[in-house]
């Protein structure tokens, strides 16, 4: 299933043309049922486990997405208000109009047990802030999907603060703050979403505001991760 994958290609698109590198699919908790070969389907209640899960997630994406929405409205009027903010208020009301295509994405009905995300079993480990998650591939490309756009992001936020004048700060930004960027309730907690669209954020800041690359490419306004520095904050590893 290709919905998360949708979700970072239309909302990246609003965002003045970005490539959307990363697909946006899978995640599972590390409670697997490690007696099915990675690659290969788990056990009905597994399957039926991840459906409460992902509904569960989704249900409380929406009612943290709707605040979130309020939160970057406010944030908007503050830069309005403000002289010399114009092109931090631009990048904010993109990153705004971005949060409420995601909105509206998520009234999409969706059909979980067609998921493929849902049957497939674990076939990798990654780390969050020292504890160790493990999914499939339909997670793997969804924290993919965190770093790029994170970076993607970042790299404009970056751009927007020196075009403007105001001191580097990343953590300034609603962006970095919000962290929900692309993010649409699929495969993944969103904790650990935010976790590495920040780590992506701040790397992509660091090149729009500098004065070189250090971390991706851009080309016609597009920015984006190199692929070792991508894998490098990932560090997935395969389950033998």
């Amino acid at each position: 299933m290709k919905h998360n994958y949708l979700v970072a290609i239309g909302v990246l698109a609003l965002l003045g043309g970005t490539t959307a590198n990363a697909q946006g699919r899978g995640r599972g908790r590390g409670r697997e049922d490690h007696q099915n070969p990675p690659g290969q389907q788990v056990s009905q209640q597994e399957q039926q486990r991840r459906i409460a899960e992902e509904q569960q997630r989704q249900a409380e994406y929406q009612r943290t997405l709707d605040a979130q929405i309020r939160a970057a409205q406010a944030r908007t009027a503050e830069l309005q208000a403000q002289q010399r903010a114009n092109a931090q208020l631009a990048a904010q009301q993109r990153y705004l109009q971005a949060l409420r295509a995601q909105e509206a994405q998520l009234r999409t009905q969706r059909d979980y047990a067609r998921d493929p995300y849902v049957s497939t079993a674990p076939t990798y480990r990654y780390r969050v802030n020292g504890s160790t998650r493990e999914t499939n591939q339909y997670g793997a490309d969804a924290l993919r999907a965190a770093v790029n756009n994170g970076y993607q992001i970042g790299y404009q936020q970056g751009q927007a603060d020196r075009s403007d004048g105001v001191p580097s700060n990343y953590r300034r930004s609603f962006a970095y703050q919000d962290a929900n960027y692309g993010y649409s309730g699929n495969y993944i907690g969103r904790s650990d979403y935010n976790y590495y669209f920040r780590e992506g954020f701040r790397r992509g800041y660091s090149d729009g505001f500098g004065s070189r690359l250090q971390y991706g490419t851009s080309s016609n306004g597009s920015a984006s991760i190199l692929g070792n520095v991508l894998s490098a904050i990932l560090g997935l590893t395969n389950i033998r």
